[in-house]
């Protein structure tokens, strides 16, 4: 019995009791579930604060001028009825009421008295010592109805774009932070009241217990509704015990299919080339790696959706699914209830798919298993944890050991970060002489053509402005992506053909094919006037 069955079955049960009641009463009954969203109202018969204080409303004037009817409930108070009897009866007039049940009564009640839409300021993001918005944002969040507070939150995340929101334990307060283009910054501070109306919401909607003292994680999704246009939110949930309470963060992936496309990543013409060369392979290894919050799965997402044709079957194993995408087969695997991306890989690959997605590389098992599918016929992309491309083929040797039959099956390593860019209203100054000392240390060995865009003699930097549309002088963030092709000379690492397998020796190698590094990527970006030194520092 679906929900719509059960609330069916309540309403006849009440206005079976409210038909009894009424003859216990002595009053006429009158289900009103044919026409209680049509009928007429007569505004002039009762004032709304009458309707609301006696539990009693107009039904309409009939049979003639001086024929009243009013419907009235269980609630209605006797002496109510009797002096409107009295009053409508010394004028000559005829008056009739009709007994209702509450359900009906409230239907109607909110005909006439529809609730008033409340707007709410919209948050603000505070700047550093910024207190006051801190405090205004908190007044705010205190004044917000209980039923709406929670959805209230999560629509202003969206709304300035955030990716995370954290709910944090301090003793006297709880702090709420949101991440906004990869930083942290304080929202508020509530009360314990308000935290357990979101704990309890995060209960309910994402199957986490408030009770528990062990790490959870949970899922739910939301859709928001905004400027006509409706979008759905994918949210990830991890509450944690701590000192002072349950924390929790929540995840905000904004789902959007059109947005997981290839040319929407900011990537160079090069880089983009290099991409669709590898994956436009049949078979090979395709590995993302870089830390949480790297924009990893946006780009494995778009790679899948570039693949995604009616004539390859593409699955995808994933802890959780963040993204729905349409004609791809999306298996979720529990890591938590003890499965596991080997055995669930092992188990795809009997379905003859043509392209595998693996969420995440964690052990040796899952790496080996990885590695055969793609030197046996099938396209295999996944993500590794490791600071750099160099990193990850070093780590995953180590993992697989040297193999010189899996030497073929590692084509494409792709190492990224997202650094905040420049608002249009950036300054633009010349570069300081540590700093132009710092370009050319980074940028040594690196091609003249690349750098022909540049005075490299006296490099032209850009400081952020703040302005209204850019409180931090920035807006949005960009990829910084290093690309490390695996040619021949990266294979001899895994075949055992060089002695001394190590991260740095893997990316001099990989330099002298041309390879750019992060900090080479994030300069050039420095130089572009993308975005500026200081956050390359911070993120690279």
């Amino acid at each position: 019995m679906d929900e719509s069955d059960i609330q069916q079955k309540r309403r006849d049960n009440e206005e079976r009791a409210t038909a009894s009641r009424a003859r216990i009463l002595g009053l006429p009954y009158l289900d009103t579930r044919g026409f209680e969203n049509e009928l007429p109202l007569t505004s002039d018969l009762l004032a709304v604060q009458d309707m609301h204080r006696y539990y009693m409303l107009p039904l309409q004037k009939g049979g003639g001028e001086e024929h009243y009817q009013f419907m009235v409930t269980s609630q209605t108070p006797r002496t109510v009825i009797d002096r409107m009897q009295q009053e409508y009866t010394d004028k000559g007039e005829r008056i009739d009421f009709f007994l209702v049940s509450n359900s009906a009564y409230k239907v109607f009640m909110l005909r006439y008295d529809p609730p008033k839409t409340i707007e709410y300021d919209d948050i603000k993001i505070a700047g550093e010592g910024d207190s006051e918005t801190i405090t205004s944002v908190s007044r705010t969040l205190d004044t917000v109805s209980t039923e709406k507070v929670f959805d209230f939150l999560i629509d202003q995340a969206d709304k300035l774009g955030a990716s995370d929101i954290h709910i944090e334990n301090l003793r006297d307060e709880i702090r709420i932070r949101m991440r906004v283009d990869g930083l942290l910054h304080p929202v508020a501070n509530i009360s314990r009241d308000r935290y357990r109306i979101f704990m309890g919401e995060l209960s309910s909607r994402a199957n986490v217990s408030t009770a528990s003292n062990k790490p959870q994680s949970g899922h739910m999704q939301k859709e928001i509704h905004r400027d006509g246009a409706t979008h759905m939110l994918n949210i990830r949930v991890e509450t944690i015990p701590t000192m002072y309470g349950q924390d929790a963060v929540l995840r905000l992936f904004n789902f959007d299919e059109s947005l997981l496309n290839l040319d929407l990543l900011g990537l160079s013409r090069g880089e983009r080339a290099k991409i669709n060369e590898i994956i436009s392979h049949p078979r090979g290894l395709v590995l993302m790696v870089g830390p949480t919050g790297s924009g990893k799965s946006t780009t494995l997402y778009s790679m899948l959706n570039a693949l995604n044709t009616t004539d390859k079957k593409i699955i995808t194993l994933e802890d959780p699914i963040e993204y729905g995408i349409t004609g791809i087969s999306q298996i979720p695997i529990n890591t938590n209830d003890g499965d596991s991306f080997a055995d669930g890989l092992r188990s795809v690959l009997r379905l003859d798919p043509d392209v595998v997605m693996v969420g995440e590389i964690r052990d040796a098992d899952t790496a080996k298993t990885a590695i055969q599918a793609s030197i046996t016929g099938h396209l295999v992309l996944s993500s590794f944890h490791a600071n750099s491309t160099a990193a990850a083929f070093s780590r995953m040797i180590d993992l697989i050991g040297v193999n010189p039959i899996f030497a073929s099956s590692i084509r494409l390593i792709v190492a990224q970060r997202l650094v905040r860019k420049l608002a249009s209203s950036k300054k633009p100054r010349p570069a300081t002489d540590a700093e132009r000392e710092y370009i050319h240390k980074v940028m040594h060995g690196v091609s003249m053509d690349i750098l022909s865009d540049f005075d490299m003699d006296a490099p032209l930097l850009y400081d952020p402005v703040v302005t209204e549309e850019a409180p931090f002088g920035y807006t949005g963030r960009t990829v910084i992506m290093e690309q490390l092709v695996v040619s021949d000379d990266i294979q001899a690492f895994i075949r055992g053909d060089v002695s001394d397998v190590n991260t740095e020796a893997i990316e001099n190698t990989a330099r002298k094919h041309g390879m750019l590094t992060l900090e080479q990527k994030g300069v050039l970006a420095v130089l572009r006037g993308e975005t500026t030194l200081e956050e390359i520092s911070r993120v690279i």
